[in-house]
């Protein structure tokens, strides 16, 4: 009796999927790196603290900055592992992109919305862009990743064929 054996190919959207996930992932990754080294600095942290009523802005706005730009950086570098989607269709990547991208889309519901508040009043609207377009933007790839894997019940978009031994 022969033997049948599941093999996965690419669908007309594995490499459409693969380009969406690229351009999103070098747009985030400029984003995320401008909120987090142009946006946001230690006197915009100590403006966020007072209207948050914190005791000694002053004296925690440094450290707090250091931690919130060590997430920052934490997810520039993940955002940038989504550019490797270009050459790779690997299980691993395609899963810490998604966690990436489900984690940062969360960011406007984690960060304090005292940060929103310090940020309109010292950049204006402008200073909200980057974020806005990565958090909301990471919303929209997360359930385009989510929807292909439903549909084509596997990961990077790909359909199964079968092959007989």
């Amino acid at each position: 009796m022969k033997k049948t054996k599941h093999q996965l190919t690419d669908s007309t959207a594995t490499r459409k999927l693969q380009i969406t996930i690229v351009l999103c992932s070098i747009i985030f990754t400029i984003g995320t790196a401008i909120h987090n080294f142009v946006i946001i600095n230690p006197t915009l942290i100590e403006t966020m603290m007072q209207m948050a009523g914190v005791a000694d802005p002053a004296g925690e706005a440094i450290g707090f900055t250091f931690g919130f730009r060590i997430v920052g950086c934490i997810y520039i570098i993940g955002n940038a592992l989504g550019i490797l989607a270009l050459y790779s269709r690997s299980r691993i990547l395609w899963w810490v992109i998604l966690a990436v991208n489900i984690t940062q889309a969360a960011g406007p519901i984690m960060i304090p919305s005292s940060m929103w508040t310090a940020v309109t009043g010292v950049h204006g609207v402008l200073g909200i862009l980057p974020s806005a377009i990565t958090d909301g933007g990471a919303i929209i790839l997360s359930l385009v990743m989510i929807i292909s894997m439903f549909k084509f019940r596997t990961i990077w978009a790909k359909r199964p064929s079968y092959v007989k031994n």
